[in-house]
């Protein structure tokens, strides 16, 4: 309790509310530094507490008392939990053992809160968590939660609110399992995206501005690329608008999206916030529509590492995950990192890729090695994690690399690049990136292993004593087959990417969005 009234006094902007009608927790599943650095929380946390009859609450691992008024998770109507990634489905059976909740939706009664999950993971495949949550946000939630919170706020019995809600557009609820389309925010403007409470108790210390959602390029890997479709960007005069509501804190300004150097206006919007004399960061930018005035401005503001993601090696891979990089749009980046006195650059590289042979990896070693004579004393971090199949990719089907292939590729890399001075190779350990496989593609057999797991260790035990062959989830899947995730609409039909993935095994190249595009079908 002491920790939440600490954490309290340094905050700007929280809210307190008394006596509204609904109550809501809303639930970052890590350690607060984290999760107050997810700038969703920030716009759920704005939107539920804008509503007369809602007062939101947070809450953040490892405590179940809410930081506003340290009133125990397990006293609120509603518990809502922004799941982002796999491994903290973990967290979340924790969290709701800390506060003695019944874990599984089927045996909770009147007397229970409502619990629910937003974010990517919920929105790709909510079946690994269908036995914990009793409703699901399927897309974003300013467009499904007024809705979802007015069923609620009918205070009818338990299951029938469950069976209202699972009629509310966007909703998946498992007891009650139908079709159900991802809902979408057509126009940003409407929904201003930007810190709301502030403190310097986060990751990264930034005052945190969406700059856009979505992402056209269609790299065949990246599951936001489809999930968030359409691309979509914020006006120029509202993030300026946004950026002078942040003068008075005099923070550094962090741009969020999918790829910050895509904004057409990139170069004014980096020009009026240094104008502004302020510093700014980005979350990512693609080397193939970086600016000159970009890599200044970031410089100016105290970067030090500049971080490209070639992804792959060879232009046979380029081609497969369809990620249009030039090796003169990296070498482009890294000119211009060095031009504006950088000296350590970091590079993003996947192994275990569908049609990947060992050559290609050979090819990584033969870019670094060429990236290296180029930027002379400068330093190369290489970031190379196994490749994990997600949903809603025209690589759902593929398999996960064996263990055999991925040590031998590591193998090479180390190998041909241990005596390039100023080379290092960081790298997730092959284990975590199996259990992330078998959590993005799981099923309601793997949602019996999750409830019975409060961290990555336990899941592994739980696992191992099963009958469950963890090689199920990690295989190729046949074109035909039906998929955990395939109830669910994200706007474009299964033959979609499926002609994708065939595409890939073509090695043919595939367009990204413009306007009047009608190809995938979430623009129709």
């Amino acid at each position: 309790m002491r920790k939440n009234f600490s954490r309290l006094e340094k905050e700007r902007g929280y809210i307190i509310k008394s006596g509204a009608q609904l109550k809501f927790a809303l639930v970052y599943p890590n350690f607060y530094n984290v999760g107050m650095s997810n700038l969703g929380i920030h716009i759920i946390y704005q939107l539920l507490n804008s509503m007369p009859n809602v007062s939101c609450e947070r809450f953040f691992l490892p405590e179940v008392l809410s930081v506003e008024t340290q009133t125990p998770l397990n006293k609120f109507d509603v518990i809502g939990f922004a799941v982002s990634f796999e491994q903290d489905y973990f967290n979340v059976v924790k969290m709701l053992q800390l506060a003695k909740i019944k874990l599984r939706t089927d045996e909770r009664t009147k007397f229970d809160p409502i619990i629910i999950a937003g974010g990517p993971c919920a929105t790709f495949n909510p079946e690994p968590l269908s036995l914990i949550f009793d409703a699901f946000v399927i897309g974003e939630g300013e467009v499904i939660l007024p809705p979802f919170i007015e069923v609620v706020l009918e205070n009818l019995p338990r299951l029938e609110t469950l069976e209202k809600i699972s009629q509310v557009a966007g909703v998946y609820v498992p007891t009650f399992p139908k079709k159900v389309s991802r809902q979408w925010l057509k126009n940003l403007d409407e929904f201003p995206a930007h810190s709301v409470i502030i403190t310097d108790d986060t990751e990264f210390n930034m005052y945190l501005i969406e700059t856009a959602r979505g992402c056209g390029h269609h790299c065949r890997f990246c599951m936001a690329g489809y999930c968030f479709r359409k691309p979509r960007n914020r006006s120029l005069e509202v993030l300026k608008a946004e950026v002078d509501a942040a003068k008075v804190y005099g923070k550094k300004i962090g741009l969020m999206g999918a790829a910050i150097s895509d904004y057409p206006q990139i170069n004014e919007l980096c020009k009026y916030i240094l104008d502004a004399n302020l510093e700014m960061s980005v979350a990512s930018f693609r080397a193939d529509s970086v600016t000159k005035e970009l890599v200044e401005a970031l410089v100016k503001s105290g970067l030090k590492t500049l971080t490209v993601a070639p992804e792959v090696g060879s232009k046979k891979m380029c081609a497969v995950v369809n990620k249009n990089l030039t090796e003169e749009n990296i070498f482009n980046a890294v000119e211009l990192g060095i031009a504006a006195g950088l000296k350590i650059f970091k590079l993003y590289f996947m192994i275990g890729l569908p049609f990947e042979e060992l050559a290609d990896v050979e090819a990584i070693a033969d870019l670094t090695t060429r990236l290296k004579k180029f930027v002379g004393n400068c330093k190369l971090t290489l970031s190379v994690n196994p490749f994990v199949p997600k949903p809603f990719t025209p690589f759902q089907w593929a398999k996960f690399a064996d263990k055999k292939y991925l040590n031998a590729a590591l193998k090479i890399l180390r190998s041909e690049l241990k005596n390039l001075r100023g080379v290092e190779i960081i790298s997730e350990s092959i284990k975590s990136a199996e259990v992330q496989a078998i959590l993005a593609r799981g099923d309601r057999r793997i949602a019996e292993l999750v409830v019975k797991s409060d961290s990555t260790q336990k899941f592994l035990e739980v696992l191992r004593d099963s009958d469950i062959d963890e090689d199920f989830y990690l295989r190729e899947r046949a074109a035909d087959e039906i998929l955990a995730w395939d109830f669910l609409d994200m706007g474009f039909e299964k033959k979609y990417l499926r002609a994708e993935f065939e595409r890939a095994a073509a090695l043919k190249s595939t367009l990204a969005c413009f306007d009047g595009c009608k190809r995938c079908g979430v623009c129709k």
